[in-house]
């Protein structure tokens, strides 16, 4: 019997299974597709909330955590894996923003590094950026990684310390005894472990659905473009309206994202594409005279407030949850499997652990 069945292979269950993997846990990810394949892979990577003062404490303090601590976590997982994740500083510069006064309050109260510039000075930021008249806010701190090497560099890290991997195997239902969880039904056969972790993202409602915690999450489709320029084309973190414009080492240059309640249709619209393409193109001209190489969607788990449950099921011990990170899963994600850790290892949290309790 293994010590642990994490149910999902994105990041959040990845980080997680290498927090349990780190104080000893045997751990088996049991992926109903392909890991990191789902939002974890088709986000943008931003070590940010966007507009973070918008968002309640609870996202923020997983947010200044992780913030922290995320490039020792990827100069790691660089050590170990020979994969770079990426992680850089690239800024982020918000434009025309309607409540800067929040923004500079909230700031304050967090000791968080932000500036108002205005007319020249935006452009300053980048010389890709436009001259645009008007005021923006600049987050020079904010940095970014990239996701998909994130996660080909956290998988080949877990593997090394025996984490097991179980693609393709959907999750049936679990059995439990006496109030316990004992074990999880698969498509390919029982899973006995000791304790369970719920980290499916927008499919962990229907997991939870039948075991009497009602959980607020649906799922919301993110669709992105991906432009391939030269490198150093965009330096900075561009966001206007709640989209944004990522430039990455190599030239690619992601642009997203819509927020769309379509259920669990992932599929990509011509409207979608051609809105983002203005977006992108408005905010940094000289992508018009660049190629887009690829558009996809993905479905982030919506929760309320943005809020993601953590925590021990009410009513079934050894069964828990850390999902519903809705769009900051990346930046969540690392605090969010310490604080899942803390949880199930019995350990002192540096959070308040009831702000993500299922039964909040």
């Amino acid at each position: 019997m293994k010590d642990c069945v994490v149910v999902g292979g994105g990041l959040i269950g990845m980080l997680s299974a290498h927090e349990l993997a780190l104080a000893g846990v045997q751990v088996t990810i049991v992926e109903r597709g392909q890991t990191g394949q789902e939002s974890s892979w088709a986000g943008g990577g931003i070590l940010s909330p966007l507009y973070p003062w918008r968002y309640p404490d609870a996202v923020n303090d997983l947010a200044r955590w992780g913030q922290a601590r995320y490039q020792r976590l990827a100069d790691a997982l660089y050590e170990q894996s020979d994969i770079d994740p990426e992680w850089q500083q690239s800024g982020l510069l918000m434009l025309d923003v309607a409540d800067q006064a929040e923004a500079l309050a909230w700031a304050e109260r967090r000791a968080v590094r932000l500036e108002v510039l205005v007319d020249e000075a935006i452009a300053h930021c980048d010389a890709a950026l436009p001259a645009f008249q008007g005021s923006a806010l600049w987050m020079p701190e904010v940095a970014q990684i990239r996701n998909p090497r994130l996660l080909s560099a956290l998988r080949k890290v877990l593997e090394q310390r025996g984490v097991v991997f179980e693609e393709q195997t959907e999750v049936l239902g679990f059995q439990q005894e006496g109030g316990r969880v004992v074990a999880v039904e698969t498509s390919q056969g029982v899973r006995h472990a000791g304790k369970v972790v719920i980290a499916s993202g927008a499919w962990s409602r229907a997991l939870l659905d039948d075991l009497g915690a009602g959980i607020e999450i649906e799922p919301v489709r993110g669709q992105m473009l991906l432009y391939k320029g030269e490198p150093g084309l965009l330096k900075t973190i561009v966001m206007a309206d709640g989209h944004y414009v990522i430039p990455r080492r190599d030239g690619h240059v992601l642009v997203g994202s819509t927020v769309e309640y379509v259920g669990f249709d992932k599929s990509t619209t011509t409207a979608a594409a051609d809105a983002l393409r203005q977006i992108a193109e408005t905010l940094v001209p000289a992508l018009a005279e660049v190629a887009v190489v690829r558009h996809w969607a993905g479905l982030r788990p919506g929760s309320l407030e943005g809020v993601p449950y953590i925590g021990e099921h009410p009513e079934i011990t050894g069964l828990y949850v850390n999902t519903g990170h809705f769009r900051n899963g990346v930046v969540l994600g690392y605090a969010s499997a310490k604080l899942l850790g803390d949880i199930v290892l019995g350990r002192q949290s540096d959070f308040e652990v009831s702000r993500y309790a299922i039964e909040r």
